[in-house]
């Protein structure tokens, strides 16, 4: 009986475990950048803290088109991705979609790596790819190669595209529960008041899911600003992605230079703060407004 009831009170540690083993090698991770930024490195015997690579950072020839472009990236990527997100929840609940045509249209392409999705892209839309060579054989340019190349273009719509793949259905998975729950006594009202659909959707439905909306574009914004490995491999040579620079920066075979690269880490990191704050303060606005 003792056993038992041990058994019973030990269970939910032993199964939370994992998950704090996980979340202490992270904040390990994390701590660790953040001092080799300010030039700790014991092993090397660097143990007094500078601001010497924040200062060389911030004074990287390369940095502000850097944090330009990851803004560019980030934002152009998220506003489209809101925009589909809704459209795409919409159409969901306006269809009354059944779970499998959720399941294919939301979790499907969200569980699908971005990996996949960029070689997927450049088998398309690369010079050699499918799409021009079918709009070369209809006639449509004069040669494949005359299509936009989705690799290493300065605009980054190979790489918009990409994060578009997950992030459009992330944003409907963020509001077509909600979108999907709103009386329909709403609607009937504005409509008795002569409200046009489009009127009643932009004038109820979306308010009514404006703290969902807001919380998936600062999430993904976040994450598109933060990403290295799609703007790494379909991204130009200049300028690069912020995330791309400190990659390179960590990568120099010399030692000394990680703690460069983490400065640039820390920079980014300070972004993505800030980002957090703004969701996190969402969060509290939305639980205010329900006590109130």
């Amino acid at each position: 009986m003792i056993n038992r009831k041990l058994k019973r009170a030990l269970a939910p540690y032993v199964l939370i475990a994992p998950a704090c083993v996980l979340l202490l090698v992270f904040l390990y991770g994390v701590a660790n950048g953040i001092v080799q930024g300010f030039g700790i490195m014991p092993f090397l015997g660097m143990t007094t803290p500078t601001f010497d690579y924040y200062a060389q950072a911030l004074s990287h020839p390369e940095l502000i088109a850097s944090i330009k472009y990851s803004l560019y990236l980030a934002a152009v990527s998220s506003a489209l991705a809101v925009v589909g997100g809704v459209v795409l929840s919409a159409a969901l609940t306006q269809a009354k979609a059944s779970r499998l045509f959720q399941l294919l249209g939301v979790q499907v392409p969200i569980s699908t790596a971005h990996m996949l999705v960029a070689i997927a892209a450049v088998c398309l839309f690369a010079g050699s790819g499918l799409v021009p060579r079918i709009l070369a054989a209809l006639g449509l340019t004069t040669l494949a190669e005359s299509f936009p190349t989705v690799v290493g273009a300065a605009s980054g719509w190979g790489i918009i595209f990409v994060y578009l793949w997950k992030e459009i259905p992330f944003v409907a998975f963020c509001t077509v529960t909600i979108m999907a729950n709103i009386s329909e006594k709403f609607g009937e009202a504005a409509a008795g008041l002569g409200a046009s659909p489009a009127r009643t959707f932009f004038g109820i439905t979306l308010p009514l899911c404006k703290g969902a909306i807001v919380k998936a574009f600062l999430i993904v914004f976040a994450f598109a600003f933060g990403s290295y490995e799609i703007p790494f491999l379909l991204g130009p040579t200049l300028p690069k992605a912020l995330p791309v620079l400190a990659y390179i920066e960590f990568q120099d075979p010399d030692l000394m230079n990680r703690c460069y690269a983490m400065a640039l880490n820390g920079i980014m990191a300070l972004i993505c703060t800030v980002l957090a704050a703004a969701y996190f303060a969402v969060l509290q606005r939305e639980r205010k407004g329900g006590r109130s």
